[in-house]
């Protein structure tokens, strides 16, 4: 359909439902972490604003437009600024070539799975600026905790990323869903188990929030930061859990492939419906996992995530030149 109207309204038609998308999905899944865990932890508090608690975002809202923006004298005033900026709008660059179906992606570029990867991976620049733009002791080794965390978990992810191009021939994201079959649900489990574990690891949700641990390091590279900036990395947060969810949709699950029809507007709720239980099981793992050491999680990486990542992909290689 836009595809039939002139280039310049295609584009601009195109930018706007990004950006709705990116304003609006990660704070569905915002407001679905609060009710997700008021129920698993028995919370009052997010149940309470509205009818069952269905007005908590707003309520939010309200709260961080209402605090003073606050910037510490000893700050490097411009780092400190302009870091929420970078954090957030890589998660924005990613998600425009994240297909929702054949017909529905934004910018269907060359080598799309490569491209998202290296976009998401550019929001811990943000992170680091954070902490070293505080002037802050607790927020630099939060921030260097980050930027550590990156390195580790980044070659597992692409690793198993890689398995899977490779099992689809092709680096397009497009051409992987194309290619995709259901007995990918098996044969590449294992690198969908990397993929998510690294995934979670690089949006420093819990278990892997060593970045933040606020019993260890106030709150790492946030904790000089109020009102509206802060919010904005909570939406860099969520922004970056619905490009992880739905990158793990198109690689592992299938994309907009579904049982009952994956055309138009069909094949886009089956993405949101398996992006949204994946992004379920990054809220699931916050309420029941703790948080692991730094050391833990550094072995975890090395010695668990990067060996399973390459035996998985050594299979693939196997698997295909026999094929």
């Amino acid at each position: 359909m836009l595809s039939e109207l002139p280039l310049a309204l295609e584009v601009v038609l195109k930018a706007v439902i990004v950006v709705a998308a990116f304003l609006s999905l990660p704070l569905a899944l915002g407001q679905l972490e609060h009710k997700v865990m008021g129920h698993m932890q028995g919370r009052l508090g997010p149940m309470e604003a509205g009818p069952h608690g269905i007005l908590q975002l707003v309520a939010d809202g309200i709260k961080f437009v209402q605090k003073e923006d606050v910037t510490p004298a000893a700050a490097d005033r411009w780092m400190f600024r302009l870091a929420p900026a970078v954090a957030l709008v890589p998660y924005l660059v990613a998600l425009a070539a994240i297909p929702w179906s054949a017909a529905w992606v934004a910018a269907d570029v060359p080598a799309s799975l490569l491209f998202v990867l290296a976009a998401a991976s550019v929001g811990v620049i943000g992170t680091l600026m954070a902490g070293w733009g505080s002037g802050n002791k607790y927020s630099l080794l939060g921030g260097m905790r980050a930027g550590a965390q990156l390195v580790s978990y980044e070659l597992p992810m692409v690793l198993s990323a890689a398995s899977v191009a490779l099992a689809a021939g092709t680096l397009s994201l497009t051409g992987i869903v194309q290619e995709w079959s259901w007995w990918w649900l098996l044969w590449q489990a294992p690198a969908a188990f990397v993929f998510l574990a690294a995934a979670v690891a690089e949006l420093q949700r819990t278990p892997f929030d060593a970045p933040i641990a606020d019993s260890e390091v106030v709150f790492g590279p946030l904790t000089e930061y109020s009102g509206l900036r802060f919010a904005f990395f909570l939406l860099a947060e969520y922004a970056g859990m619905v490009v992880m969810a739905l990158l793990f949709t198109v690689l592992f699950l299938g994309g907009w492939r579904g049982p009952w029809g994956d055309i138009g507007w069909v094949g886009a709720l089956w993405t949101l419906l398996k992006a949204t239980a994946v992004g379920v099981l990054f809220l699931w793992f916050r309420v029941a996992w703790p948080r692991v050491r730094e050391d833990q999680l550094q072995r975890f990486a090395w010695l668990v995530l990067l060996p399973l990542a390459l035996v998985q992909l050594a299979i693939t290689a196997v698997v295909v030149v026999a094929a």
